[in-house]
């Protein structure tokens, strides 16, 4: 007997909880009962199959069960299902599980059609869908699916369907086009440039279509409209009177609405035929001077070999004599180059000169290094001959390719150091003082950057004349980084290339401050973010650093940035922690003129592009979940807590090294925890401290409004105090199954205090990585 609300309202006398009232209720039999759980269970499997292939299989099995139960009973059968939802979702599992039924005694259309696809059957599906077109069983929807799904195939590369693809997107279309609907952007674009034998399977498809033996009116119109539009879409002559004399289109169309037809195909006709053959005087009209300029400088545009580009040049200037390095608006060379090139007197080698550096600059930025160094080379043996100064600015272009096409190997994995060539021409160029000689800073940036890259700390910091550091900020920065990456192993008393660094960027973050007397007498600050203190601003600093990727230099800023940030910050117990930290000063004489916002966005930006370059850094990792956890962004940061102990024990089936996840870093992550309410995960992490905080782990479990999966954690639990608090509040709260699950957690054999230490911190460990692997299932 099933509880109804009639059992529920029954006047009814309780003997041991229960009614001795007879007549209420509903009395089902066991088939009945069996008939609906089954198709509530396959219902819920089939929801979970998104994200779990075999649960389709259990909601198959299960809706079979239904099925055949259904079969058995006869029309009084008292269930709550649809039958003809039950009928899509057996279809549904059929199809996903790409099995067939042995019972049914022939395949739905569905079914059918699946199972061509899975046999790769395509002549027959193009078959069914035509045969479909007549019964119109399909919908709309699923064709179209069948359809993408095939495209999906090609675009993943998989070759001979494209004519699928094409004679699917007809059938559709047919079919769209007999329910008087709107044909669909594919099947325009299919009529661009059809083939014959495309146009011939559109008329075998139509005249398909229609049923042989009493077409509809409504249908018999619909396809006449999509002949004549169908005629009207096509370009080439030839293929628009393949329709035309078709036989289906001699009996759909009436006669005056083919003799109109005609008309305006002969209109076209002639238009075309004009376009097509023109007159013979046509050819004797000579083409005009400005067709024949704009056609040259549409290839010297596109052009991108050097004696092409002398070559239409010297067309050109025969032809007209204007600045033609001017074609191109995106044309564009440095502005420290563009008087020395203009300068020159010749205009045909100005032109040429000015192209062939604007086109070399512009593949540096795509990274079509090949074609650079052939415009390069060109443009330096042509310079060579008439400027020196130019050759050297051609030279200095040339290392900057050199640099950056190396720093992009490098970037892509390649471990190949430089060639010592080319480092001694970095060094060269860093000490080049020619006078009155055009030098872009972002050719010294990136040398600098070099350098850094491939640890030429000694030259650096020992052999770059003085007076280059004190000229060039970006040298100076490089020598300071290089100087505090050598001294970190030493002394603290030793570190003083590090207070100069600290020094620097200190400026370089900071802003001038004015005293300002307000309305009420009392002094006030203003503080002027645009005007820099420093060597560099620090938009063109932070540019610099993004291009390091030597380790330890990253760290060593990501280190001063940390500290900058605390001290700015003045929050003690919410520190950003980092590596190598007490190098670094602890005060800051002038306060005020730093830029809280601009050290908070620039440590951010800086970890960020660190952990591009290596997201398994595992300091980098924490310094990055530091972050979002003094800013109060809590799931942020134990995603990265817990990718930090991810990363040194290939994902948690090895300890975490005690280092990573020291007592602070537990302390953030259960506070993380305490902030989302996940309060059981609180009560699992306050084991992991050294010594057990049972007080947090209590307060959490005492919590009722827990937003975590509670009961199924306590498996990872093995501090048996914790457990035994666990079973009295589930006893004082009347929380049996609980109670149970948490006493069946105690009563396992390794977690007896009686074991020896190694069973018990075995179990223990145990626990902890299961643990930790289930949260990061949850976090990442």
């Amino acid at each position: 007997t099933l509880r109804t609300l009639d059992l529920l309202a029954a006047d009814s006398s309780h003997a041991n909880g229960e009614t001795e009232c007879s007549t209420a209720g509903l009395r089902v039999s066991a088939e009945e009962l069996h008939c609906q759980v089954h198709y509530d269970l396959g219902g819920i499997f089939f929801q979970q199959g998104c994200t779990d292939q075999l649960a389709y299989e259990k909601a198959r099995e299960h809706f079979r069960q239904t099925r055949e139960l259904l079969q058995k009973q006869d029309a009084t059968l008292r269930v709550h299902l649809d039958e003809r939802r039950l009928a899509g979702y057996w279809n549904a599992c059929r199809a996903l599980t790409e099995a067939s039924d042995p019972g049914d005694a022939q395949l739905t259309t569905y079914g059918q059609i699946n199972s061509l696809i899975r046999t790769h059957n395509y002549q027959a599906l193009i078959e069914a869908f035509i045969k479909d077109n007549v019964s119109r069983s399909l919908p709309n929807t699923f064709r179209q699916s069948v359809l993408r799904e095939f495209l999906h195939k090609v675009q993943q590369g998989e070759k001979g369907l494209e004519e699928v693809c094409h004679r699917l997107c007809v059938c559709n279309a047919v079919r769209d086009a007999l329910e008087g609907g709107i044909l669909s952007v594919r099947f325009q674009q299919l009529l661009l440039k059809p083939s014959k034998h495309i146009v011939d399977f559109m008329l075998e498809v139509s005249t398909k279509s229609l049923d042989k033996d009493r077409p509809s009116e409504v249908s018999r119109r619909n396809m006449a409209v999509f002949l004549k539009t169908l005629c009207e879409s096509l370009e080439e002559l030839p293929l628009v009177f393949v329709v035309s004399s078709h036989k289906l289109f001699m009996e759909l169309l009436k006669e005056d609405e083919r003799k109109l037809l005609v008309e305006q195909m002969r209109k076209r006709s002639a238009t075309i035929n004009l376009t097509a053959k023109p007159l013979p005087s046509f050819y004797d009209i000579p083409a005009s001077a400005s067709v024949n300029i704009g056609q040259l400088e549409q290839q010297l545009i596109l052009s991108l070999e050097p004696r092409r580009i002398r070559q239409i040049l010297i067309e050109l200037h025969g032809m007209a004599e204007r600045p033609f390095w001017r074609v191109n608006s995106k044309w564009e060379v440095p502005p420290d180059y563009i008087n020395v090139i203009l300068n020159i007197k010749d205009n045909l080698t100005k032109d040429l000169v000015y192209i062939l550096m604007a086109k070399g600059l512009h593949c540096i930025a795509i990274k079509d290094f090949g074609h650079v160094r052939h415009l390069f080379s060109a443009c330096l043996e042509l310079v060579t001959e008439f400027s020196p100064k130019l050759r050297q600015v051609m030279l200095n272009e040339m290392l900057l390719l050199e640099v950056r096409a190396h720093e992009t190997a490098a970037a892509g994995g390649s471990r190949e150091r430089p060639p010592p060539d080319l480092v001694s021409r970095v060094r060269g160029y860093l000490e080049m003082r020619i006078h009155d000689l055009p030098l872009r800073q972002v050719v010294g940036e990136e040398c600098v950057a070099f350098m850094l890259n491939w640890r030429e700390n000694d030259y650096l910091t020992l052999q770059v004349p003085q007076s280059l550091v004190m000229n060039n900020p970006y040298i100076k920065l490089g020598q300071l980084l290089a100087s505090t990456c050598k001294e970190l192993p030493g002394p603290k008393e030793s570190r003083r290339a590090a207070k100069e660094l600290w020094e620097v960027v200190v400026q370089i973050c900071s802003v001038s401050v004015q005293h300002k007397r307000n309305s009420d007498g009392r002094v006030g600050l203003i503080k002027h973010r645009e005007s820099t203190m420093g060597i560099l601003h620090r938009s063109k600093f932070i540019t610099f650093v993004k291009k390091l990727r030597e380790p330890l230099v990253l760290t060593t800023l990501i280190s001063l940035f940390v500290r900058l940030h605390s001290i700015v910050r003045d929050d003690i117990v919410n520190e950003v922690t980092a590596e190598h930290l007490s190098i670094w000063p602890s005060t800051l004489a002038n306060l005020q003129a730093v830029d809280v916002e601009a050290v908070a966005v620039t440590i951010k930006e800086l970890v960020s592009y660190a952990l591009t370059l290596n997201p398994n850094n595992q300091a980098w990792l924490v310094t990055q979940a530091d972050i979002y956890y003094v800013t109060n962004q809590y799931s942020a940061a134990l995603h990265f807590y817990l990718q930090a102990g991810a990363v040194c024990s290939d994902f948690f089936t090895k300890p975490v090294p005690p280092d990573v996840y020291t007592d602070q870093v537990l302390k953030r992550m259960i506070k993380c925890c305490s902030m989302m309410n996940c309060h059981t995960q609180v009560a699992v992490l306050c084991q992991f401290l050294r010594e057990v905080d049972y007080m947090t782990a209590f307060k959490a479990l005492q919590e009722q409004n827990s937003h975590d999966a509670m009961d199924t954690f306590y498996e990872y639990i093995w501090d048996v105090t914790i457990l035994e608090y666990l079973t009295h509040i589930h006893h004082k709260r009347g929380e049996s199954e609980k109670r149970q699950i948490a006493i069946k957690a105690i009563g396992q054999t390794e977690l007896n205090a009686s074991n020896p230490e190694e069973v018990l911190q075995l179990a223990a460990q145990k626990r902890k990585n299961k643990f930790l692997q289930a949260m990061a299932k949850l976090y990442f």
